[in-house]
């Protein structure tokens, strides 16, 4: 290699060092020189400035299917959470299903997979929906918000303002008969009230039409066990409304 192109390499080389911030010390050795080898110098580019990328939305009020509203939305930023996100969340399961389950917002291994309740809470989700005879397959999983909030918290007002037209639609296009909210952002968000569980769960509400039940979030049973009695009732209860729901068609 011609020594100008070593030199030209090397000079540029430092001038990206200095332009980011770092600085070099020069001590004297005492070791004999190495020989090194430049035949191969990678100039490393400037990293570049991660800035807010405006979403790129399709028409997704029209979509008539739940394949055309993911691949419209899935690119959302509407919320500082999408420009945070590894994955969209959209949710998963029958789109033609009679029950669809309704969690807050996805988290860790949600956001890894880019699917919903895959976690430990997920996993207990699955066996608890075993214990009535349901597979996930037979449900619909989604959650109020898409993106994960950092360090697993509650979603905002305006984080919840921005996702909950999605979930609206999905609503609209799977058009369950039962809805299951877990935990109290869930609930409070679809009925835009404030409610305690103790009072709450164990009641058949209506949303829009739909017959809606609440019962506590599986993440919540990992840190109370002395609540999953309370959830194996509201699941029995879920169970015989909807064996009745069958009887009628």
């Amino acid at each position: 290699m011609p020594k100008e192109t070593v030199l030209n390499k090397v000079e540029n080389y430092l001038q990206y060092q200095k332009e980011r911030g770092d600085k070099f010390v020069l001590k004297p050795s005492t070791a004999p020189p190495k020989k090194v080898k430049v035949d191969n110098i990678n100039i490393i580019p400037k990293p570049a400035i991660i800035q807010n990328i405006p979403s790129k939305l399709g028409d997704w009020q029209n979509a008539t299917t739940l394949a055309e509203l993911k691949l419209a939305i899935y690119e959302c930023k509407e919320c500082p959470l999408g420009n945070q996100r590894n994955k969209f969340v959209f949710g998963e399961g029958n789109p033609n299903a009679d029950i669809m389950i309704i969690g807050e917002a996805p988290g860790r291994d949600e956001d890894l997979q880019g699917m919903p309740f895959v976690g430990r809470a997920g996993q207990l989700l699955t066996k608890i929906l075993e214990s009535i005879g349901f597979n996930r397959e037979d449900v619909f999983i989604g959650n109020i918000c898409k993106c994960r909030p950092p360090e697993n918290r509650q979603p905002e007002t305006g984080e919840v303002d921005k996702c909950e037209p999605y979930l609206k639609k999905q609503i609209e296009l799977i058009n369950p008969t039962f809805i299951l909210s877990l935990g109290l952002t869930s609930i409070n968000t679809l009925l835009k009230t404030k409610n305690k569980m103790a009072d709450i769960r164990g009641q058949v509400l209506d949303y829009q039409g739909k017959k809606l039940l609440v019962t506590y979030h599986p993440a919540a049973l990992l840190r109370n066990p002395n609540w999953k009695r309370f959830v194996w009732e509201d699941m029995k209860n879920l169970k015989t409304l909807y064996e009745e729901h069958l009887k009628t068609k």
